[in-house]
């Protein structure tokens, strides 16, 4: 399978810049993969294609204020730096990534806030971009990650590209995200509001949570024309016993089973054991699914519509069918439909 397969024109116009103004009232296509049939709905409509017992499968990350203003020593260069993930607890090290990155050097300090109240020593070069920073803090825990959380700006993509606004805090973010560590948002959760969870939960479907930190790895250009020699950026992930109980139970009694977006698919596929059953697992993964590939676990799937050449499309692509995905994107494009972080979702069936 090869990258220039994955390549379509999106108009400018229909990549999404801000969110729905109801997280249920997105836009939703639902594709039939068996018969090629499509239906044009609202997200909320959704409750209409899951009958009781039907397990959904969510990823429960939380995305935290990654993207930091700062300025070099002597020089007072502007300069922005990503926080990808705290390194060491005590120390405070983070590795991050430093634009523009030819200026910074080891040694350099970088200073945060109005009145430069938070301080970053460069201690390592890690790669070309990358970087690691030791804050230099006085306080406790507690209230050097509320001091730094407070410097953070939510890390929209770059594709959205307008200022972050008040609003991004809460709608770059799931109603149930819970556990602190992502720094790209789990988007196809961000369609599932209160009351759609709770009319789903009086229908009698279940949910079950996986935890995967989704890094700035699913916006890497892809830079080989042959998939089989692109590699991943791992990513954390954690699937406790207690939903593998739950997704495993569905499974042997032949309900439903809908991964909502590509992180949980990617997670249940890198846990899931000979047995087609779902593992406990703490640790990381850099699978990297494409078609062709069989899946294992889940027979449904709720995605956003994906940029050209992207790592997303391509997963979406290997569980819907190459043929019947593209033909749906066309038809999405026809008929207007927003793509990215904050677009309209696709049901999968």
């Amino acid at each position: 399978m090869k990258l220039s397969k994955f390549k379509f024109s999106l108009p400018e116009e229909q990549l999404a810049l801000h969110p729905a103004k109801n997280r249920d009232e997105s836009r939703l296509l639902v594709l039939n993969r068996k018969t090629g049939q499509i239906e044009h709905k609202t997200f909320k409509d959704i409750i209409n294609y899951f009958d009781e017992g039907d397990v959904f499968i969510f990823n429960d990350t939380k995305v935290f204020p990654a993207r930091l203003y700062g300025n070099k020593e002597k020089t007072g260069a502007k300069i922005e730096v990503f926080l990808l993930r705290e390194l060491n607890h005590e120390l405070k090290f983070w590795d991050v990534l430093v634009d523009p990155a030819r200026k910074i050097r080891i040694g350099n300090k970088l200073y945060f806030g109005e009145d430069d109240s938070m301080v970053a020593e460069v201690i390592d070069n890690t790669t070309s971009r990358g970087r690691t920073l030791r804050f230099l803090f006085d306080g406790s825990y507690e209230e050097f990650k509320t001091a730094l959380y407070k410097l953070g700006e939510t890390p929209l993509p770059k594709f959205i590209n307008r200022p972050v606004e008040s609003e991004d805090a809460e709608r770059y973010q799931t109603i149930f995200a819970k556990n602190e560590g992502a720094v790209v948002a789990p988007t196809a959760g961000m369609h599932f509001s209160r009351e759609l969870m709770k009319r789903l939960e009086i229908k009698g479907c279940e949910f079950a949570y996986i935890t995967l930190h989704a890094g700035l790895g699913n916006f890497r250009e892809i830079d080989v024309e042959d998939l089989t020699k692109h590699k991943m950026d791992s990513e954390q992930m954690q699937i406790t016993e207690e939903n593998t109980i739950n997704i495993n139970k569905a499974r042997l009694s032949r309900k439903n089973i809908c991964a909502v977006g590509t992180t949980v698919m990617r997670a249940i596929e890198s846990s899931v054991g000979t047995d087609g059953c779902v593992k406990p697992y703490d640790g990381w993964t850099n699978k990297f699914i494409f078609p062709p590939y069989d899946f294992s676990v889940a027979n449904r799937m709720i995605s956003n519509f994906h940029l050209p050449l992207s790592t997303l499309l391509m997963m979406v692509a290997a569980f819907g069918g190459y043929d019947e995905i593209m033909n749906a994107y066309d038809i999405a494009l026809k008929e207007k439909y927003r793509f990215g972080t904050y677009g309209d979702a696709m049901l999968i069936l």
